[in-house]
């Protein structure tokens, strides 16, 4: 898979997994995220060694992220897509996601799925609906699987 490189501005979105800040992801899912609270850092890197990652950077800091994992040929899952409190309303998600979309690789799929609980309105705006038929979904849903085990 080709690596991507886009300016806007002071900042950078690419895809070279050597870039990532694992730790500085890591930070954000573990304490600030409401969907992977307490996720040990080993599945966060594996995480991100079996994904297409998306990194925001700016000055050379990485300040957002976005992943997919998929197939690249019928299906794409986008995960994990924040941007620090500090970066945010600059229109960075916005431009992330349609990296994200237009990413050479993921082009032509016939389905994207994601899960949020609170940005439906940011993927409304690139097409995203909810699931047509929902009766037709399952899954397999444990919450707390990062949550500290009492003794």
């Amino acid at each position: 898979m080709e690596n991507i490189e886009v300016r806007k501005d002071d900042y950078i979105i690419t895809t070279d997994r050597s870039k990532m800040d694992l730790k500085m992801i890591h930070d954000f899912l573990a304490n600030e995220s409401y969907w992977s609270k307490n996720i040990p850092f080993e599945r966060v890197e594996k995480a991100v060694e079996n994904s297409l990652n998306f990194g925001i950077f700016y000055n050379d800091k990485q300040i957002g992220f976005a992943r997919v994992i998929s197939d690249f040929s019928t299906i794409a899952y986008l995960g994990d897509l924040f941007v620090l409190k500090e970066h945010r309303g600059k229109g960075l998600a916005r431009w992330l996601l349609e990296q994200v979309m237009n990413y050479p690789d993921l082009k032509g799929l016939r389905r994207w799925i994601l899960l949020t609980k609170e940005a439906h309105d940011l993927y409304q705006q690139y097409g995203w609906t909810m699931v047509a038929r929902p009766e037709s979904w399952m899954e397999i849903h444990d919450p707390g699987v990062y949550a500290p085990k009492e003794n």
